[in-house]
């Protein structure tokens, strides 16, 4: 069997861990309900970049999946700023991003009392740790990632280092909070793939008797992640193009619906969004990926169930269906929209916020990274 291969079954197995933790969890009660005596509670971490405006893709296909998650589980939910620097940037459009991007986290009902959430650049422990990765990740296995090659096609000789170690710092990320299962969107697959070869690695050079005898207490440093499948992906296309995800980076922001649209904004992207010259709508038709995606996103912003939505729309025209969609969608945002401007308008709030989930992060995070330092050799701090 190929490399290619075996990793793929490897995060084929690792997916199906996954589900099965899923499927475990609906009877697990909240962390501030829980009996002391009861097994620790599978923890997840999971994080978007403040790069651009979060759009309704990142909320339908990961932050509005947090929300039930931080119910089931022990959460870590960062904002990963020091991932939006692999490109240029604008300083202060960063720090400004970033902020946004943690109230929006709380306006799409992340508690801070259930779950844990800061500022990825706020811990330090992400860069110590992406550099001791390195020097333990074989470049081969950077160069095989396919986002590295796309993205360096597009750089040309601009491409730079981070780039390219981009996915040891996600490892690190992951490792760091000794996370049980990670949720994945198909283009971070073989970054995860990555980041459990990196875990085995370390712990085969580092761990077990070899740690024991510089004094540590041995055995696996890292805990191996699996993949986490959400209960239904939610994964929404460019409005310009059923085939493609919707994405931060594409160049039309028509392309896109973002959280903070205005009404009017919104109206005028779905008024202008691609279909097709079919007659009626229909779910799940391979030949018409525009009328499958803006379906979904009616079905998600309502709750109606697909069948229901079939019987509505079967036999409406694009014209008729349109405003539907664009009141549907204006709907559902409205609340959230309401409550990030309360959030930005108490930055005192936020900023304790980010700084009570700070303070929790490094504590676990430097107990993994002290655990690493001493494996690895180096003297303790003393």
């Amino acid at each position: 069997m190929g490399a290619f291969a075996a990793r793929h079954v490897r995060l084929a197995r690792s997916m199906a861990r996954g589900r099965k933790c899923l499927a475990s969890a609906a009877n697990v009660t909240d962390r501030t309900t829980q009996a002391p005596s009861e097994a620790r509670r599978k923890r997840v971490l999971s994080g978007v970049q403040p790069t651009g405006t979060i759009h309704l893709g990142n909320y339908m296909g990961a932050i509005r999946n947090w929300v039930t998650l931080q119910e089931q589980y022990d959460t870590y939910f960062c904002v990963v700023d020091l991932h939006a620097i692999t490109a240029p940037h604008d300083p202060m459009e960063l720090r400004e991003s970033s902020k946004a991007s943690a109230a929006l986290y709380l306006a799409s009902g992340l508690d801070p009392e259930k779950t844990t959430i800061f500022l990825q650049s706020h811990v330090s422990a992400h860069c110590e740790l992406s550099w001791l990765l390195n020097c333990d990740t074989p470049i081969g296995w950077l160069q095989r990632m396919i986002q590295f090659k796309e993205k360096s096609k597009k750089q040309g000789e601009d491409v730079n280092m981070g780039l390219l170690g981009y996915p040891v710092l996600m490892a690190a990320d992951i490792l760091l909070y000794q996370a049980d299962l990670v949720p994945v969107g198909e283009d971070q697959r073989q970054h995860l793939e990555l980041t459990r070869d990196i875990a085995a690695r370390f712990n085969n050079l580092y761990g077990g008797r070899k740690w024991k005898k510089l004094g540590g207490r041995g055995g696996k440093i890292f805990k191996v992640p699996d993949a986490f499948i959400p209960p239904a992906g939610a994964r929404i296309m460019s409005l310009q193009d059923g085939t493609s995800k919707m994405s931060k980076s594409a160049e039309s922001d028509m392309s896109r619906i973002n959280m903070l649209d205005a009404p009017d904004l919104i109206v005028q992207k779905i008024k202008k969004c691609k279909t097709d010259a079919y007659e009626g709508l229909e779910f799940g038709n391979p030949d018409r990926p525009e009328a499958n995606n803006l379906l979904s996103i009616y079905h998600l912003v309502t709750g109606v169930s697909k069948e229901d939505i079939s019987a509505e729309c079967e036999s409406l025209r694009w014209g008729e269906f349109k405003p539907r969609l664009a009141d549907a969608i204006i709907t559902h945002l409205e609340p959230i929209q309401e409550r990030y401007r309360s959030v930005m308008a108490d930055p005192a709030y936020l900023d304790s916020v980010l700084t009570k989930g700070a303070e929790a992060a490094r504590v676990q995070a430097g107990r993994t990274l002290n655990n690493c330092r001493e494996a690895m050799g180096f003297t303790p701090v003393l």
